[in-house]
């Protein structure tokens, strides 16, 4: 297991210093769109702050290289230290996870003209994959993709419907998957790099949601006859769901990373107040039931930080490390819940009030165990595994006691 490196421990003490020191303080900002998440405004001062303070996308080194999954881990956890940590320091979904795809599958062209402005920080990004249920489109199963793209001259034409997109409204760069209709690579996914916005995607609807920490909101949106260079594809004609597997996995546990960040600030503001608090004739600290809720929340985010480094080790190793990021993903989602609600059941009435930040963490954990796959799919396909690994094991036991002895 490679080491975590000195830089990457420096650049971690440097972001919690300035997410602590100077995000902290805008949580009380009111500059805020009507679904109730920070507007770009807010963003790009934040981001003005972090590139004084030499933390803006600390995960990437300057030569362009990033960091290994475990020395991100110890970055993007203490980025989430407040909800506004991540977009201070342009470490929040869906970009990290759309930088770390156009950094291992783009060209250098496409490295220049999409990736490089994500990096610096100057804008944001979406990612366009999830369909309307309503459309029987693709969810959890990428298979069921409905949107299309065929070849058109030196230009493919995408249409199609698309639901939950993060971020869309106000993006500038968007990765757009597609069902090629071409003969030779007919059902296959394609990826395209589009500048946002485009007269051709027609965003319809942006619910409202539990969770308010992401720009943009969740965008549904209509996509009719988007017309795309040949030469924004990502990658090759037909290989999209390959490319989404190279980014699904790091992009699960980096919300594992960000989000357990915001848990550890939430048991801080929590112990704080039941060491504060008197009640009964002593502090609520000194009550069993309370005192039992935050010494269970600090076993869970030690859990929490092992499962992740784990899985990030494995991922190191140039594994896909789809299994594990299932695992990491329902493991640490689910223990987060579990800290998320003690914490708020610690402070009381306090706690569901918006004068910390722990009741947000706790919706925003809640859709967590939602996004990027509901603990209940990922434990589908773990079962799924489990039983393709007995049948091997069965097979290769009835191969060898029907070999001649």
């Amino acid at each position: 297991m490679a080491e975590i490196s000195q830089y990457a421990l420096d650049m971690a003490a440097k972001v919690e210093a300035f997410v602590r020191e100077k995000i902290v303080p805008y949580e009380q900002d009111p500059r805020r769109d009507h679904h109730g998440a920070p507007t770009d405004e807010l963003v790009m001062e934040m981001r003005a702050l972090a590139r004084e303070a030499g933390v803006l996308t600390p995960h990437i080194r300057a030569d362009g290289s990033h960091l290994t999954q475990r020395e991100t881990a110890v970055v993007l956890i203490r980025s989430g230290l407040s909800p506004l940590g991540p977009l201070a320091c342009n470490t929040m979904a869906p970009d990290e996870g759309n930088m770390y795809l156009i950094g291992h599958v783009g060209s250098p062209e496409l490295k220049e003209r999409f990736l490089k402005p994500l990096v610096e920080g100057k804008g944001r990004s979406a990612f366009f994959m999830t369909e309307p249920a309503d459309w029987g489109g693709a969810g959890s199963d990428p298979s069921m993709m409905k949107t299309t793209c065929r070849k058109d001259g030196n230009h493919w034409v995408v249409n199609g419907r698309k639901t939950f997109i993060t971020g869309a409204k106000g993006a500038m760069v968007g990765i757009v998957m597609a069902a090629s209709e071409e003969e030779d690579t007919r059902g296959g996914a394609c990826m395209f790099l589009v500048d946002l916005p485009d007269e051709a995607i027609r965003i319809d609807e942006v619910p409202n949601t539990i969770d308010t920490s992401m720009p943009g909101g969740h965008s549904t949106l209509t996509i009719d006859n988007l017309r795309v260079p040949a030469e924004h594809m990502l990658g090759a004609p037909g290989e999209g769901f390959k490319y989404a597997q190279v980014r699904l996995s790091p992009a699960r546990l980096s919300h594992c990373m960000r989000w357990l960040g915001c848990c550890i600030r939430a048991q801080e503001i929590a112990s704080d107040y039941a060491c504060r608090r008197m009640a009964f004739g002593k502090q609520l600290i000194e009550h069993e039931g309370v005192g039992f809720m935050l010494a269970e929340n600090q076993i869970l985010i030690k859990q929490c930080e092992l499962m992740i480094d784990w899985c990030a080790s494995v991922l190191d190793s140039g594994s896909l490390g789809t299994v594990e990021s299932s695992m990491a993903k329902v493991s640490v989602s689910e223990a987060l819940m579990k800290i998320a609600d003690n914490c708020v059941q610690v402070m009381g009435g306090i706690g569901v009030t918006d004068r910390t930040i722990v009741e947000q963490v706790f919706r925003e954990i809640r859709a967590f165990r939602i996004y990027d796959g509901p603990t209940e799919v990922h434990k589908w396909s773990l079962a799924k595994k489990i039983r393709r690994d007995w049948r091997k094991a069965q097979e290769a036991a009835a191969q060898k006691e029907a070999e001649p002895a």
